[in-house]
């Protein structure tokens, strides 16, 4: 079972391992399994969020997400979407950009550097607002209760997240961005474009959210109508027209499920630049890590063990959170790529561990629904 959901994703990883080495030598190959697991850990939680949607998809619209959609996903986003990414922040034509990432290297690493204060304040708005807006959502399981209740209640206020996230960026561009680090260890005064570079990130992350709203609740209202046809149907003994129903309710799914991948996998190449400039180890270890992601939609789905480790989105948030961090803080400063890529993998791993504790805890009391109720409430590491 496991290697027929997985076979696709172990060829992938060793001919992208292989090409890594090639490319980059060994230290190629290390950032690329770097990328590949911060992606997985990253879209952990995306491969959850899939799964629950997917298992209502009948078989073929299921067939047209895992097509389709990994094309979308893997040469789109994580090919595509970083080439696009330098080309606009650093003024110069995709081919180009590709060009002189595979010829000039030194040109091409001056001309990221260069713009990575842009990348950083764009990327790290972006997910410092899928964090804050994770953080302040009041949820029945929490992680780190201690942190997450209090935030939850002061979530109740309107635009709270945005106001946040505004107040980081404007310290953000008079700090950091006033001694932007530069190409050759220089500084420059770069708060400016640090602010512009900071709201359209902000900017994307809204348009983003609205359009996964709307198509939620396109999804929802899809559903009720469903249910209502088929009550309809029931009491006028007519058999239900199942196919056209779950069409229509499929083909919303899958329109949302597009734009929550687009999403999910944006954080994962922004979040990529923390660790490496380098646009070819980048595409190799995101599209390793997207095959992944995809195969364990998949095992979700044909598993049914969405529920088992409740606390993994927590950790993949905190994760994002402590991304956003390092890349506002790298527009003055360097960090070391092992410590932004392991950073995730740790939280990641608490998370893990988290939940089996709580899995055993709740076996020990027989697993009632008091407990889960309580070991909900006032869970933490």
């Amino acid at each position: 079972m496991v290697l027929k959901t997985f076979g696709w994703s172990f060829a992938v990883t060793a001919l992208g391992l292989v090409a890594a080495v090639l490319y980059g030598g060994w230290a190629g190959f290390g950032v690329v399994a770097i990328l590949s697991i911060l992606e997985i850990s990253l879209s952990f939680d995306n491969a959850v969020v899939n799964a629950g949607i997917l298992k209502k998809m009948n078989a073929f619209w299921q067939k047209i997400f895992l097509t389709i959609g990994i094309l979308i996903a893997v040469f789109g986003m994580r090919l595509v979407f970083p080439v696009v990414i330098v080309a606009i922040s650093a003024k110069i034509g995709p081919i180009e950009a590709v060009d002189l990432a595979m010829t000039d290297k030194d040109r091409y690493q001056e001309l990221v550097t260069d713009a990575h204060p842009s990348i950083a304040a764009f990327g790290g708005m972006f997910l410092l607002m899928i964090f804050l807006n994770f953080l302040f959502e009041d949820r029945e399981i929490k992680w780190l209760a201690w942190i997450e209740r209090p935030l939850a209640k002061l979530g109740r206020v309107d635009m709270l997240s945005v106001c946040i996230a505004l107040i980081v960026l404007l310290f953000s561009a008079m700090t950091f961005g006033s001694q932007a680090h530069q190409h050759g260890g220089t500084h420059a005064d770069k708060a400016e474009t640090v602010l512009l570079a900071g709201i359209a990130g902000l900017i994307t992350y809204l348009i983003v959210g609205g359009l996964s709203s709307f198509f939620e609740d396109k999804l929802e209202e899809g559903e009720e109508r469903e249910h209502e046809a088929e009550e309809q149907a029931k009491r006028q003994g007519k058999p239900v027209s199942a196919v056209k129903l779950a069409g229509k309710a499929a083909f919303f799914m899958f329109l949302y499920l597009e734009v929550l991948d687009a999403s999910f996998s944006f954080d994962g190449v922004i979040g990529a630049f923390a660790v490496t400039n380098d646009i070819v180890l980048m595409a190799l270890g995101l599209g390793i890590g997207a095959m992944y992601v995809r195969s364990l939609t998949v095992y979700l789905v044909r598993e049914g063990t969405l529920d088992d480790y409740v606390y993994l989105e927590h950790g993949a948030h905190y994760a994002i959170g402590a991304l956003a961090a390092i890349l506002l803080v790298t527009i003055r400063f360097e960090i070391h790529e092992l410590i932004t890529g392991s950073l995730g993998v740790v939280l990641i791993g608490l998370s893990f561990w988290s939940s089996v504790r709580r899995n055993k805890r709740l076996a020990a009391e027989g697993g009632g629904e008091a407990s889960e109720e309580k070991a909900g409430i006032s869970s933490g590491v």
